[in-house]
């Protein structure tokens, strides 16, 4: 028994063995075998107390020693079979998780598609990024006449585009190359993440459709470029509207005003004839007529210089203007008219000058149209107020007395009435040319809606803003802000 005892572990087997055991797992095999040889010593009845004793020893320490390490290994049996319930728990929680994360992906693409589906009077087109069209929706099938199943993986978005358009955009030496054509068509998009611009559609019936195309890029759920959206608003009959829109101003500029100043020459003949006096009632007559020449003449002018404004032919004459001298000639233009209905007209001013850089006559233009308009909208026993001062204005557009960190100096020609005002929600078009607040048309005040339409595009031209502030019953005050030297 003791030769087994010191024998060292690795020759307890044949070296020759082919299984070595590592020694965490051979120990309890050596607890088992002194056990057994204890066993056995007992097993012999030796004679001796001290053979017995010893053997007995072997036995219990071998027992005691197994009996931990079953334990040992009961505990960690118990400690693997819990962490078995909680992986086993974990991943029935992270599988419902995904199951509802799918769901909810389904549901979003479910509805996006609803979405999409479900415009009509706009095509919607997505790309992958080499122009392949994968999507095609009822908008786009309505424009260009095809079904989605005869587009989506089959046709390129440059199929549908005017290629003289996208060949004057590309390189020139690619020679009509598709992948030149659509680098070309989302170029700006690339460049600036955005383009909205008019191209020519060709359509599966050979038509050639004016569409105003907004492109954007499309990315996927990790930030990366997937492809391209193209959104399309057909614009083929509000272009051609607004063709003859320009084509009836060019109209009015050869055949109206023309004889219209010819008009008020002759009539200017006629009423400063001194060899031939007219009568006091030929004199009201023939100024009846010229005042309405004169009115004509201005309307054709408006929309003269509204058709500038829209072509973008409009430019100024700029110099030194004393904005001073511009507001009390304008209110010296609404005098007589302000008098004849019982509105009156002041002026607060500075006594100095206040100069800026800008184009007089547009400057005094701009201030005789909302004088004009004050005076109109004002009902008898009114008033209309000018007020020119100057101010410093930050980025944020707000104006105090004193200047401050960030602030530019600015001049500010503000109008304000006592008349009908304007309704809340009317407001936002007031500088939509041709429109007319509800007021104006109920209370019959003449006009065709240009004047703040001009008075906007000249301040805008100067650098400046045009606010307004009014409440329907309450009046209504314009404010020009101008960038001051």
């Amino acid at each position: 028994m003791s030769t087994i005892l010191e024998r060292p572990a690795e020759q307890t087997l044949p070296r020759h063995s082919p299984v070595l055991q590592p020694a965490h797992r051979l120990f309890p095999v050596g607890l088992c075998v002194l056990a057994l040889a204890g066993i056995a010593v007992l097993a012999s009845r030796p004679a001796g107390t001290g053979m017995l004793f010893t053997g007995a020893s072997v036995v219990l320490i071998a027992v005691v020693e197994l009996t931990r390490r079953l334990r040992g290994q009961l505990a960690m049996a118990q400690a693997l079979e819990l962490q078995r319930r909680d992986l086993v728990s974990q991943g029935r929680t992270t599988a419902e998780e995904l199951e509802v994360a799918t769901r909810m992906m389904r549901a979003r693409a479910q509805t996006m598609t609803s979405v999409i589906d479900a415009v009509t009077e706009q095509s919607i087109i997505g790309t992958d990024r080499d122009g392949l069209i994968r999507v095609w929706n009822p908008g786009a099938e309505r424009m260009l006449g095809l079904p989605r199943a005869d587009v989506v993986r089959a046709r390129s978005i440059t199929d549908f585009h005017a290629p003289e358009e996208l060949d004057a955009r590309a390189d020139p030496e690619s020679d009509g190359h598709a992948a030149a054509r659509f680098a070309a068509l989302v170029q700006v998009a690339r460049d600036q993440g955005s383009d909205v611009r008019d191209w020519t559609y060709l359509t599966a019936d050979g038509r050639r459709l004016t569409v105003a195309v907004a492109i954007t890029l499309r990315t996927d759920d990790d930030g990366e470029q997937a492809g391209w959206n193209f959104v399309g608003t057909d614009m083929t009959e509000a272009r051609a509207a607004e063709r003859l829109k320009d084509q009836f101003v060019s109209l009015i500029s050869h055949e109206l005003r023309t004889p219209l100043s010819s008009i008020l020459g002759y009539l200017e003949l006629v009423m400063d004839d001194e060899e031939q006096p007219l009568t006091a009632d030929q004199r009201q007559y023939l100024g009846t007529v010229e005042r309405n020449a004169q009115r004509l003449l201005r309307l054709v002018g408006d929309l003269l210089f509204t058709a500038q404004v829209d072509a973008g032919r409009f430019t100024l004459q700029p110099a030194d203007v004393d904005l001073v001298a511009v507001v009390r000639a304008a209110e010296d233009t609404a005098r007589v008219t302000a008098d004849a209905r019982g509105v009156s007209v002041r002026v607060a001013a500075p006594d100095g000058e206040l100069v800026v850089r800008g184009d007089a006559l547009r400057l005094g233009q701009a201030c005789d149209n909302l004088v004009s308009n004050a005076v109109k909208f004002t009902p008898a026993g009114g008033s209309v107020t000018l007020r020119l001062r100057d101010g410093w204005q930050d980025d944020a557009g707000t104006v105090t007395e004193l200047p401050r960190a960030g602030t530019r100096r600015v001049a500010l020609v503000s109008v304000s009435d006592t008349g009908m005002g304007i309704p809340t929600g009317e407001q936002g078009k007031l500088f939509t040319s041709f429109f007319r607040a509800s007021t104006a048309r109920r209370h019959a005040v003449p006009g065709v809606g240009l004047g703040l339409t001009i008075t906007k595009a000249i301040t805008t031209a100067h650098g400046g803003s045009l606010d307004v502030v009014s409440a329907e019953g309450a009046g209504t005050t314009f404010t020009i802000t101008l960038p001051a030297g």
